[in-house]
């Protein structure tokens, strides 16, 4: 397969952001084959929100923690802790809070909180490692995705609160919106002034049975250009490719630009991606663990 070729416009930007990379990051890149990492829902395949994008599709293929509770726990290091929201756009750990404390005694959690509120933060922070956060900004994306009654506001408060406490990675959906970019640029630009211990990027996926099924994932090289503006403007903070992201030729050369735009990690890469990282004499290490931890 041959890689497409992008504008020279764009091209020009990528080779910015990999010079701006180069400046601020030793030459290796690492790749995440996240088998150690279990992922658990709390709540089954059930959300409240039936979200436009997943509509629980990706809390079916997680473990409970009852059976959790019957595998070995040396057949795994870690945790990613999610779960369906409620009406408020949060999840609701507390009636596990238990049984996760047990967990997080011997294995590393990353947790997906949601809109949690600010006195619950201290519970969180006794068991979580790390805490992912799905950071929205474009109100009219919180509507029609979540259709929650919640403000742009109401996401900055949640994050900052939960960074006061333990570290968190604002994970940033490109096309959230059904493919369109919408509000992801004004999420950099937040992010730019609150801090960021690093960012994660996620690309819109359509699925089969969710109110988005028939969009499409959104235009590579917007996609590109938004993951070349956030290296550039953040020059010296890790920034991941995480696993949701469409397959196929899509894929394949999302991480052949990513690794060229500078990138930190890439979680299960396509061979473009490695042969990329290879070209521009990238040391290649694996990971086993969800990329957060």
């Amino acid at each position: 397969m041959e890689i497409r070729r992008i504008t020279s416009a764009l091209q020009k930007k990528v080779k910015e952001a990999w010079e701006v990379r180069k400046e601020n990051f030793p030459p290796f890149i690492q790749f995440d084959y996240p088998t150690e990492t279990k992922p658990v829902s709390l709540t089954g395949n059930q959300c409240h929100l039936d979200c436009a994008h997943c509509g629980g599709h990706y809390l079916e293929h997680m473990d409970s923690l009852d059976s959790l509770a019957k595998q070995e726990k040396n057949k795994y290091s870690s945790c990613l802790i999610s779960g369906g929201c409620d009406s408020s756009g949060k999840i609701d750990f507390d009636a596990h809070l238990e049984e996760l404390k047990h967990i997080s005694n011997d294995k590393k959690l990353n947790m997906h909180v949601g809109l949690v509120d600010e006195e619950e933060i201290p519970k969180i922070s006794q068991i979580a490692d790390s805490v992912s956060f799905d950071f929205i900004a474009d109100q009219e994306t919180i509507k029609e995705v979540y259709g929650l009654n919640r403000t742009v506001d109401d996401y900055i408060k949640a994050y900052q609160n939960l960074r006061k406490e333990m570290t968190v990675l604002p994970h940033i959906c490109i096309g959230l919106k059904g493919g369109v970019i919408a509000g992801e640029y004004r999420a950099l630009e937040i992010l730019k002034e609150l801090g960021a211990e690093g960012l994660v990027f996620i690309v819109f996926i359509p699925t089969k049975d969710t109110r988005y099924e028939n969009c499409s994932p959104p235009i590579l090289e917007e996609v590109i250009e938004v993951l070349t503006t956030a290296r550039i403007n953040f020059p010296d903070i890790p920034i991941h490719i995480g696993c949701m992201r469409p397959k196929g030729r899509y894929r394949a050369e999302l991480d052949y630009y990513a690794v060229a735009a500078g990138v930190n990690k890439v979680v299960v890469p396509t061979s473009f991606g490695i042969k990329k990282a290879e070209e521009l004499g990238l040391e290649i290490k694996k990971g086993e663990e969800c990329c957060i931890l």
